[in-house]
């Protein structure tokens, strides 16, 4: 692979625009993609990301530059600016209703061959356990969360309405750790690399009960200790003692999304972490003593961007990432069936700059790209930014840059 600075950090900022803004593709096109044989289709386990609801075809995942490789998720927007067309048998990206100044080919991404396998339940595996770019896999064991039903859900989330439109529609159900273990075995003899593992708040916060079941049953499934890279996306327990057993287990990394920094507008934008988690205090004390307990980098902490000011932002992704978090924004959508359904999140060129900013706080405090795979994987803006940098693991293909004239 080889391409110019130039025109990795224009697909970088592309990748911004389409995850901020959506991208448009006439569904006369993503109805005939072949989806059983060639191509990765979305599943809406977790979250529905999409500007509009779908349910009457598979959505393409997303897609790579033909050039780069670099990968940017589909997010389905038909007002959209950006569109994906067909010319002659290849796909393009572009802007506007002529393309004339945007025409990046691109390949839609290819799907790995454990979603074709059935368990020896005979689910669908692509129903249990989804690829999420080559090399991380994602789990969701419950698509749906507690807090709604005591009336403090965050209000960004739409996990709970995803399960509404999608249960029947993607056949999503709650996963044992068997057949969850079943599926990433799969998907390690294709060569991933490790999982996250996430969900709702459950009744009575068994999270760690369930957590070590599906670390346990992936190991009984001949996946050895030091290959899984299984990431926890917890809660913040009222006693940090609980962190440690997550590690004993064989955890080696985990996630604890405080979501907001600003202390007044957590306890507004998700009043369910703040009532049932400690408050903003402990969330911040787990993340401190997750970075003792599994190492500088090994942490995980997201922040909703758009919802509080940059500077609030900033400040918290700075905070945490020099204490050894490897902390980063994502990019607020006004998802459908959230409490913020309708609203509008800031311009792409205001995420576009505090994603530069993140990045270059991740490395000015020594978090790398291995440890920002291992908690995030491949197929963000900031990996790539990492691997425009140089920055490549043992099974990827270093990039070539090819020097401007």
């Amino acid at each position: 692979m080889s391409i110019k600075r130039e025109q990795g950090l224009k697909q970088i900022a592309l990748a911004i625009q389409i995850e901020n803004e959506g991208v448009n593709i006439h569904p006369s096109l993503f109805e005939n993609l072949d989806y059983k044989n060639t191509y990765l289709e979305q599943v809406r386990s977790c979250f529905d990301w999409n500007f509009k609801n779908w349910t009457t075809s598979k959505l393409p995942a997303g897609f790579r530059f033909s050039d780069s490789q670099f990968y940017s998720a589909i997010y389905w927007n038909p007002k959209a600016e950006l569109s994906i067309v067909e010319e002659n048998g290849k796909f393009f990206l572009i802007r506007g209703s002529d393309g004339k100044d945007l025409a990046e080919e691109i390949q839609f991404e290819r799907k790995p061959k454990f979603y074709n396998k059935l368990t020896s339940e005979g689910k669908d595996m692509s129903r249990i356990v989804q690829a999420r770019s080559r090399g991380r896999l994602a789990i969701t064991y419950s698509n749906e969360c507690s807090l709604k039903d005591k009336g403090l859900d965050c209000l960004f989330c739409n996990i709970n309405d995803t399960k509404r439109r999608f249960e029947k529609v993607d056949n999503i159900s709650w996963k044992s750790p068997n057949e969850i273990a079943e599926v990433v075995a799969e998907g390690y003899k294709e060569g991933y690399h490790g999982y996250n593992l996430t969900g709702g708040f459950v009744p009575e916060r068994r999270e760690v009960e369930y957590y070590i079941d599906v670390i346990e049953a992936v190991k009984e499934h001949g996946v050895k200790e030091s290959e899984i890279h299984g990431m926890a996306c917890v809660g913040a327990p009222q006693d940090l003692s609980i962190i440690e057993n997550y590690k004993e287990a064989g955890y080696q990394h985990i996630a604890t999304n405080l979501e907001i920094w600003d202390e007044d507008l957590f306890k507004y934008i998700c009043p369910g972490k703040e009532q049932f988690c400690g408050g903003r205090e402990n969330w911040l004390k787990t993340l401190k003593h997750e970075v003792d307990v599994f190492g500088k980098g090994n942490v995980r902490c997201l922040f909703v961007g758009g919802l509080e000011t940059k500077e609030s932002l900033l400040e918290g992704l700075e905070t945490l990432i020099s204490i050894g978090v490897d902390a980063e924004t994502s990019i607020w959508k006004p998802c459908i069936g959230s409490a913020l359904e309708g609203h509008r999140s800031p311009e792409t060129e205001w995420f576009q700059d505090v994603i530069l900013k993140n990045y270059n706080l991740l490395k000015k405090y020594g978090i790398t790209y291995e440890n920002h795979y291992f908690t995030r994987g491949e197929s963000d803006p900031i990996a790539l930014l990492y691997r425009l940098d140089g920055e490549t693991l043992p099974w990827e293909k270093p990039l070539e840059l090819i020097k401007s004239a």
